[in-house]
C-alpha cells in the first residue's frame, strides 16, 4: 500500500473483511476471517487507499504525556504538571478558582513522567471499573471471572466464554457515564452472548442513556487512542 503501513489481523469470529485507519501508527488495519489470505486482505485495502489516507489526514494529532499538556480524566480536561520537587507519586489538585482546570501532578524525573502517569491512569481505571462491574453483576445475577485492562483499538471491552472481562484502560479518560456503559455492556454478555434484541433490552434496563454513550464512543472515542502514545 505504498507508504501506508498495513497490519493484517485475523479474527475467527469475523465474517467479512473490515478496514480501519490507525492514526496512532499512521497506517491501517484489515480484520479478516481466518480463511482469507494475506494477498486478498492486502488487495482489499489497496482498493480503498484513498479513503485510508483521507481518514489519516483528518485524524486528531497524537498528544504525548508531558508537562503542560491537557488530557481528559473522566471526561474533564486536566493539566499535567511535572513536580520534580515533590514526593507522593501522582495525584489530582482540584481547580483553585472558577475557570481554572484541575491538575494532575506527577513527581520524579521528567523522563519517567509518561510511564508514571500511564501507570496511574491504569490504576484509576481499575479502581473505577471493578465496583461498577460488581454492581452490574449483582443487578443481573451473574458472576464474572478475572478482569484485565488492555490498550487495544479494536474494542473498548470484551467478555470471554469463561466469564473473564477485559477493558481498555483509556475508558478512564471518557466521561464516567460512558465508562459505566461499557462495563454494563460487557457484564450483560454474561447473560446474553450476542448483540440481539434481548441483549440491548437488558443493557437498557441499567443504562438510561445507552444510545448517547454509544454515539459518544463512535464520535469521540478515537481521540482517546491518540493520547499518551500508540496502543498495543
Amino acid at each position: 500500500m505504498g507508504a501506508v503501513p498495513l497490519r493484517i489481523r485475523r479474527n475467527r469470529r469475523a465474517k467479512r473483511l473490515i478496514l480501519r485507519a490507525d492514526p496512532a501508527t499512521g497506517g491501517a488495519v484489515v480484520t479478516c476471517p481466518p480463511w482469507v489470505s494475506d494477498a486478498e486482505a492486502r488487495a482489499f485495502a489497496e482498493k480503498q487507499e484513498g479513503w485510508i489516507r483521507d481518514r489519516l489526514a483528518a485524524a486528531p494529532a497524537v498528544v504525548p504525556f508531558g508537562d503542560g499538556i491537557e488530557i481528559p480524566f473522566l471526561g474533564d480536561s486536566h493539566l499535567i504538571r511535572h513536580r520534580p520537587d515533590a514526593r507522593g507519586g501522582v495525584w489530582i489538585e482540584p481547580a483553585g478558582l472558577p475557570g481554572d482546570r484541575p491538575e494532575i501532578h506527577v513527581t520524579g524525573l521528567a523522563e519517567h513522567l509518561p510511564r508514571r502517569l500511564g501507570d496511574w491512569l491504569k490504576r484509576e481505571a481499575r479502581r473505577r471499573i471493578m465496583p461498577k462491574a460488581a454492581e452490574a453483576a449483582a443487578q443481573l445475577d451473574v458472576q464474572f471471572g478475572r478482569v484485565t485492562l488492555r490498550d487495544t483499538r479494536s474494542r473498548w471491552g470484551s467478555c470471554a466464554a469463561n466469564g473473564n472481562l477485559s477493558f481498555s484502560w483509556r475508558l478512564v479518560m471518557a466521561p464516567e457515564r460512558v465508562l459505566n456503559y461499557v462495563v454494563v455492556h460487557e457484564v450483560a454478555h454474561l447473560r446474553e452472548h450476542n448483540h440481539g434484541p434481548r441483549f440491548w433490552a437488558l443493557v437498557e434496563t441499567l443504562i438510561d442513556d445507552m444510545v448517547d454513550c454509544r454515539n459518544w464512543l463512535r464520535d469521540e472515542g478515537a481521540a482517546l487512542h491518540m493520547i499518551g502514545g500508540a496502543p498495543e
